[in-house]
């Protein structure tokens, strides 16, 4: 018999999990968007005849980051429980945590983006940077919010460990 047979077979891969979202890629995705938000704005402004940056993003950010918000206090109610609270269906509590990972890094992107195309305009002296720049800095803002809210709403979907599970060790019953 050869080597191989003899051999126990690989042991199966773990099953996939989702842990929390780092911070190393929330700023991996904002710099990779900075990088290309630079080469782009620095490519195709044209100033006075260019078309303006638009504030349509921003306000679109910004409600989902209100959104989230709202989504990461009532959750987080639920969960704990607190009085007149109905408690929350863990379906849902899964669909918001994959909410949240997907906010966080879609508004990493959108900061590292928006806070290059700031860059950009500030440092460019026309009359059409200048009038652009509130709605630049306005993404920044909405984006960082959005980060803010979906990182909320990522924790407000772990489920608390309650410290009767310590007292009675595995196995137990109550």
């Amino acid at each position: 018999m050869s080597e191989r047979s003899e051999q126990a077979p690989n042991p199966a891969p773990p099953p996939p999990t989702m842990g929390p979202t780092r911070a190393s890629t929330l700023l991996v995705a904002a710099l990779a968007a900075a990088a290309v938000g630079w080469l782009l704005i620095s490519g195709l402004y044209y100033g006075e005849h260019g078309v303006s940056v638009p504030w349509l993003p921003t306000v679109t950010i910004a409600a989902l980051a209100i959104l989230e918000a709202y989504l990461a206090y009532n959750t987080s109610s639920r969960i704990e429980r607190r009085s007149g609270q109905e408690p929350v269906e863990p379906l849902a509590v899964a669909r918001f945590a994959v909410l949240a990972k997907a906010s966080s890094v879609a508004g990493a992107i959108y900061a590292g983006f928006s806070g290059a195309m700031l860059v950009w305009l500030l440092i460019e002296t026309t009359r059409a940077a200048a009038e652009d720049r509130p709605s630049a800095a306005g993404g920044l803002i909405a984006s960082v919010a959005l980060i803010a809210a979906a990182l909320w709403l990522e924790r407000a979907c772990r489920v608390p460990e309650r410290p009767d599970d310590d007292v009675r060790g595995p196995g137990r019953k109550p």
